[in-house]
């Protein structure tokens, strides 16, 4: 009778504890190695979760620009080579209501090592007035590519524009790849830019943001490239860039330095650019690259930036797994730690700690939430598809992409990484804040955002084999989730 009587005295005073607690009602999403693909699944129905997530609103960060992937050659290429349903169902899976509602682009400005072959816009040598410039070779598959993606897309999204190199004749060597800008061409090549958003926005497509130069550290010569030093990228936009475009009233059209690695280099990079007032003018923030690593996310480096510039953008502009060719239709490769990065047969060997064999799904899973964490506002994946080899691509310089098809085969496949991706970009939408909050478990990786209409979105990602039961807090409402295993969850918070 004894034991009856504190058993039923422990059940009030759970119960009652429960009565302190509005339910917090929640969506949940998963995408897991078991099998889960942005599905939406029910919450626990424990009383209390192992792992504490109190969510933190009025703690406020950087405002969201968007998460998305680039149009490339290669990509609008192979789409034309596909049947028209299933054209037109990748573009609605990547921009249309139902799918993952792509919110922020990258594309190429001339050709980059994902096109058919070389070419500029400005083709004519001496043409100093770019009297024969045009974007011919972006006609047939490029811009209608983004003109249908503008179609099916209902809230829209911005695009980023990046040249991998000026035309050959405007640099030292010559050649496509490699050389520097010379001094004789600044002028022009400001035109060029500004010759390039007028061309685009005829064609009904505006471009809201340009990089400088897409890595200008250089490749070692692989494909496209053109080198700058900062103090040289600091001329070139202070001087004639920024000034160019001012004066054609395309001042509201954004520019960010660097477009390279996460790596020691941004420090100096950051040092320069916004040494001063006048350096930093025409600058709108940074754009970075994950090549460097795509284990580690270098927060220090991030933070750095985002010191020297509080108010301006940081954006992830670019992003793939790139040693070796893509899985097909193998969704475990995706979970598994055989995929590897270019680092790990190239890197020098102080950096082989940088690039170990690594979970593909984990790669996107950690460095999205982690550059969030850091103040990076945008996070932009490379070729939205590419075939089974990993191209077409010139250069031979193969990767993998969340969309693998075969076009003789009119098959599609989406991969795990699309759906990882879909759990930011879906429920993460433009101008959401990110919002601070308390996690007692280092095992999980979390962020949060304020979406405009209210909504509150929660990304967990579970990298253990066992699953997670989860108290998540909110205020005085709580609700009990559990992440399985090898899982990553969006949590979506209706807006009250």
């Amino acid at each position: 009778m004894k034991t009856l009587k504190i058993a039923t005295i422990a059940a009030f005073i759970i119960a009652m504890a429960g009565c302190n607690n509005k339910s917090l009602e929640v969506e949940v999403y998963e995408t897991s190695a078991s099998g889960n693909k942005l599905e939406k699944i029910a919450p626990a129905a424990q009383a209390e979760g192992d792992v504490k997530i109190t969510l933190n609103p009025d703690e406020k960060f950087q405002t969201i620009s968007g998460f998305g992937g680039s149009f490339t050659e290669s990509t609008a290429y192979l789409l034309d080579r596909l049947s028209p349903a299933n054209r037109d169902k990748v573009i609605q899976a990547y921009f249309g209501e139902e799918g993952a509602r792509y919110s922020l682009t990258r594309t190429h400005i001339n050709s980059s090592d994902f096109s058919l072959s070389n070419y500029s816009y400005a083709p004519v040598e001496g043409d100093m007035e770019l009297e024969h410039f045009s974007i011919e070779e972006d006609m047939d598959d490029l811009i209608p590519l983004i003109k249908d993606a503008m179609a099916v897309s209902k809230e829209g999204f911005k695009i980023i524009s990046s040249p991998w190199t000026a035309p050959p004749w405007m640099k030292d060597n010559k050649d496509w790849k490699g050389g520097r800008l010379l001094p004789e061409y600044y002028d022009t090549w400001a035109l060029f830019f500004s010759k390039y958003l007028d061309a685009y926005k005829a064609e009904g497509i505006d471009i809201w943001m340009l990089t400088v130069e897409n890595e200008p550290l250089g490749n070692n010569n692989n494909w496209e490239s053109m080198h700058y030093s900062p103090e040289e990228m600091v001329d070139f936009v202070k001087n004639h860039m920024g000034p160019k475009l001012e004066a054609d009233g395309k001042g509201d059209v954004k520019i960010l330095a660097y477009d390279q690695n996460r790596d020691d280099h941004i420090y100096h990079w950051a040092d320069v650019v916004y040494a001063n007032e006048e350096n930093a003018k025409y600058f709108d923030g940074f754009a970075v690259h994950w090549y460097a690593s795509t284990y580690e996310w270098f927060p220090e480096a991030l933070e750095y930036v985002h010191q020297k510039a509080p108010g301006k953008h940081i954006i992830q502009s670019e992003a793939c797994v790139d040693g070796q060719v893509p899985a097909w239709k193998d969704d475990a490769w995706y979970w598994s730690k055989e995929a590897k990065d270019w680092g790990w047969t190239w890197a020098p060997d102080d950096q082989k700690y940088l690039h170990p064999k690594y979970v593909p799904v984990y790669r996107y899973a950690r460095d999205i939430i982690g550059c969030l964490n850091a103040h990076v506002d945008g996070w932009v994946d490379w070729n939205m598809v590419l075939d089974r080899e990993g191209g077409p691509n010139w250069a031979n310089n193969w990767c993998t992409a969340p969309v693998i098809v075969d076009p003789e085969a009119d098959e599609v496949y989406f991969t795990p990484l699309y759906y990882t991706l879909a759990h930011f970009s879906r429920y993460i939408r433009p101008d959401a804040v990110r919002i601070g909050f308390d996690l007692d478990d280092e095992d999980l990786m979390v962020t949060a955002a304020q979406n405009p209409d209210g909504s509150i979105a929660v990304v967990i990602l579970n990298m253990q084999e066992e699953a997670k039961n989860i108290s998540l807090t909110l205020g005085e409402q709580s609700t009990n989730i559990t992440i399985s295993g090898k899982a990553l969850q969006t949590v979506l918070i209706p807006a009250e």
